[in-house]
């Protein structure tokens, strides 16, 4: 039997879709390279409403291009919408964001009696965590570690703490296992990651983030870098900056959600911030560690931004000194506050505002990477560019270096000169 996973969102989903790669291996399945495969299982995404979009047409597609493929839907969007998925002609088994490490029984029991099963949970907020393990990759040069799952913020916008349900962690010492696991395997970058994921240990109690980042660089000496995908404002305190100012295995690149850079626009997204306090912690982050790269998310056209709210993000970014944006637009998600919210902004302005905010993220990336240009720094080979054929990886606080050689460097570390 051959298999094809297609994976669609957030690094979340690439670490389950390996995850269920690997159980699938551990059944004697052998991934569809050149061949045509026996199950396809396609790994959808919710978060905005392109993202539906997006899983229905791939959904269909793949179901046109494999007819005589076991079709398998999960993740976000099947969660969501799982009788719509159900009812696609060609769809054999839907599973949202729970029970995924049932697939491969799924599979043999469609096999067996060829009914369509849907095994979708409505009740999010009961799931458990479910110990999805992975226990290699085939293609990257560094590795995603999944610390936990779900979120309990409610932010007005956000359809995904309906999706992935009640925040809820990862047993400590399963981490600390897979991180041993994955360093055995040569992995020299581990990037944390989660729904919330610095969030981590809030259902625990006793032990949260900033202790899990404590134990394992205490407990894996091989670990050149440890990359955190995301972490919110609100829990970065004086341990965690104190954390990384005295541990260089910490990549100089933290990922801060700001969402709105106007104070009254937060509020209305219920974030649990304003912008003095954001801006009062990248003040310490950076007495800290001066020259790391802070980037951050923004939703532009948010219900009521108006032209003064937008230009406050504006002016609160520039004085931020992000080095690079990921800018989104507002998508309104059923069922979440701010689709119900009146003054919906016109698409065209939203268009603008995207616009306006990705040439301000050029500018700053330009800023902030001149900085270092002419200097020595370390990065992990990823891949080779197949036009130049140059070498490239990251820094630490990644900025991507290149380099020629013909050797195959590919996972190992190198010292360039930094150059643009």
């Amino acid at each position: 039997m051959r298999y094809l996973v297609f994976t669609l969102g957030c690094k979340v989903n690439t670490y389950e879709s390996t995850a269920l790669e690997n159980l699938l291996q551990a059944r004697g399945y052998e991934p569809a390279i050149d061949e045509e495969p026996d199950v396809v299982v396609i790994n959808t995404c919710s978060v905005t409403s392109t993202s539906d979009q997006k899983s229905r047409q791939h959904i269909r597609s793949l179901i046109a291009k494999h007819p005589h493929a076991i079709i398998v839907a999960m993740g976000c969007y099947t969660q969501m919408a799982h009788t719509f998925v159900r009812d696609i002609p060609g769809v054999h088994i839907v599973v949202g964001t729970s029970h995924r490490g049932e697939i491969p029984d799924l599979i043999e029991e469609f096999k067996a009696t060829g009914k369509v099963r849907d095994v979708v949970e409505e009740k999010t907020r009961e799931f458990d965590y479910e110990p999805l393990n992975v226990t290699s990759y085939s293609d990257n040069a560094r590795a995603f570690l999944k610390i936990q799952d779900g979120c309990d913020n409610y932010c007005s916008y956000c359809i995904i703490p309906f999706a992935r349900g009640k925040m809820r962690s990862r047993a400590k010492e399963d981490i600390l296992r897979e991180v041993h696991r994955l360093s055995d395997q040569g992995y020299r970058e581990i990037v944390l990651t989660g729904i919330h994921t610095a969030g981590y240990g809030n259902d625990f109690g006793d032990y949260h983030f900033v202790d899990l980042v404590r134990d394992i660089l205490a407990s894996e000496p091989r670990l050149f870098r440890l990359r955190i995908s995301s972490i919110e404002d609100t829990e970065i305190n004086d341990e965690f900056i104190e954390l990384l100012k005295h541990n260089e295995t910490i990549a100089r690149h933290l990922h801060i959600p700001l969402q709105s850079g106007s104070t009254s626009v937060l509020k209305r997204m219920n974030r649990k911030y304003d912008t003095s306090y954001f801006l009062n912690v990248l003040k310490k982050i950076r007495q800290a560690v001066p020259d790391i790269a802070i980037t951050t998310d923004v939703i532009v056209g948010f219900p009521g931004e108006t032209d003064a709210e937008f230009q406050e993000t504006v002016d609160f970014i520039k004085t931020a000194g992000f080095s690079q944006l990921h800018v989104f637009p507002f998508s309104p998600r059923s069922g979440t506050a701010a689709a119900r919210m009146k003054d919906q902004v016109d698409g065209n302005v939203k268009k603008q505002r995207v616009q306006a905010l990705l040439t301000l993220s050029d500018q700053l990336h330009e800023a902030y990477s001149s900085r270092f240009v002419g200097q020595t720094m370390e990065i992990i080979v990823e891949d080779r560019d197949p036009e130049t054929l140059l070498w490239r990886g990251h820094s630490s606080n990644y900025l991507q270096g290149t380099l020629q050689s013909d050797e195959d460097l590919r996972g190992k570390i190198v010292k360039i000169q930094y150059k643009r």
